[in-house]
């Protein structure tokens, strides 16, 4: 039984390096694997379980419907035009300065290609009209893609939290040093590959390249709505202002998307339609992948694989905190997506996370920020082709770029979270 797990094992990663349907390979190795232990009632009950995990549900859907609201109201194009206008000023810090922009954009909207594209959009043109190369132009923008990390309510978050018993808050409180060192690293990584490789400066622009919008006049107050919830979160998880403890993430959710579209006059029924398609596409998107991931390690514990593996970490321990960090992040790489990952990870080992001698809350960062990491430097990841398209270059030389950094990172992201 347990040589047919192992072998359905292999055969998912494999469809999924293949690019097949994510959450169709995950549910149906699950139940197949389910069904050859003659537990297949057990694939079901997993399914229907997550299905209905309240804190997951609340946290996931308000937070991407609010992003979904911030770009159908264009404020997240106001974040952005406001941080490019300040970076003009200063051509010098260019390449860092988008890393830190993208970095901000994402841990308020975040999404790795939403972010990528938004900020792609007007910050890779300006870079390459200053001369910079277009590969580091693009790497510039794709190396922020993972700020959303700092975010307590994206869904990585969310679900340490369920685990830990904890608020997303308590999570990023763990992890915020590894995932801010990580992001400075692969700031001050590519500043210096651009330097090395002399792509810095000398870049000639061709007209028909620059698509920025000069006319449009980004507003201040709009661009403050898109971190407006993540301040409020911030000010009430901490106690600081005492009344906003009992808001929560959809509460502040909630508020953000109206003052959004009170201030930008938005027609409230398009906006309100936005909110609720935005909940629907997180559930399908996020939640179907983390419902697939519950069914997939059932079906591991019902062939015995997972209790293999953990025998294995407890008996050396040090197999935990490399399998922790390099077994997402190889994942991520070869499939361009941190999500099957670093969720399976979370749902088969985190849990066990004591026997092994480390804290769930950092075993489970650890996975999610390296599977972030790991997807930073995949050629097929969808952050890392939309800024190819921008730049129109090939994304292997994004990623030429971008690798050294996320593999540092990574190995900083180990020593500091175990």
């Amino acid at each position: 039984m347990f040589l047919l797990g192992l072998l359905i094992l292999v055969a998912t990663a494999y469809l999924i390096i293949k690019k097949y349907e994510v959450r169709m390979v995950l549910f149906t190795s699950g139940l197949l694997m389910c069904i050859i232990s003659l537990q297949p009632i057990e694939a079901f009950d997993a399914f229907a379980e997550r299905m209905v995990a309240e804190g997951l549900i609340q946290a996931i859907l308000s937070v991407l419907a609010f992003a979904q609201v911030m770009k159908f109201t264009k404020c997240d194009q106001h974040l952005v035009h406001l941080l490019g206008g300040i970076l003009t000023k200063v051509k010098p810090i260019l390449v860092p300065g988008t890393v830190l922009a993208a970095y901000i954009v994402n841990i308020a909207l975040p999404s790795a290609a939403g972010t990528s594209a938004a900020v792609g959009a007007v910050f890779i043109p300006v870079l390459m009209a200053a001369g910079i190369h277009p590969a580091i132009a693009a790497a510039a923008v794709f190396s922020g893609t993972f700020g959303g990390a700092l975010n307590p309510g994206t869904p990585h978050n969310a679900f340490i939290a369920d685990l830990a018993g904890v608020s997303g808050m308590d999570v990023v409180s763990v992890h915020s040093v590894a995932t801010i060192s990580a992001g400075l690293i692969g700031m001050l990584s590519l500043t210096a590959i651009g330097y090395m490789r002399n792509e810095m400066k000398g870049y000639e622009l061709g007209i028909q390249q620059d698509e920025r919008s000069e006319d449009f006049k980004p507003e201040v107050i709009k661009a403050i709505i898109v971190v407006l919830p993540l301040v409020l979160l911030m000010l009430g998880e901490s106690g600081a202002v005492p009344i906003l403890q009992e808001l929560g993430v959809p509460g502040s959710m909630i508020i953000g998307a109206i003052l959004g579209v009170l201030v930008t006059k938005t027609n409230p029924a398009d906006a309100t339609k936005t909110f609720f398609d935005g909940m629907g596409t997180a559930y399908s998107n996020v939640l179907g992948i983390i419902i697939s991931a519950t069914v997939f390690v059932s079906g591991l514990e019902a062939t015995g694989v997972v209790d293999a593996l953990i025998n294995l970490m407890t008996e050396v321990e040090a197999i935990a905190g490399v399998a922790g960090a390099f077994g997402p992040f190889m994942l991520s790489v070869i499939t361009g997506s941190g999500d099957a990952a670093s969720f399976a990870f979370n749902e088969a080992i985190t849990p066990q996370a004591v026997e092994f001698g480390f804290g769930t809350i950092e075993l489970g960062s650890l996975a999610a920020l390296t599977a972030a990491l790991g997807r930073t430097m995949s050629p097929v990841a969808a952050a890392a082709i939309v800024c190819a398209n921008y730049a129109n270059v090939n994304p292997i030389e994004i990623v030429k770029r971008t690798a050294p950094g996320m593999i540092l990172s990574t190995i900083v992201a180990m020593l500091i979270l175990l």
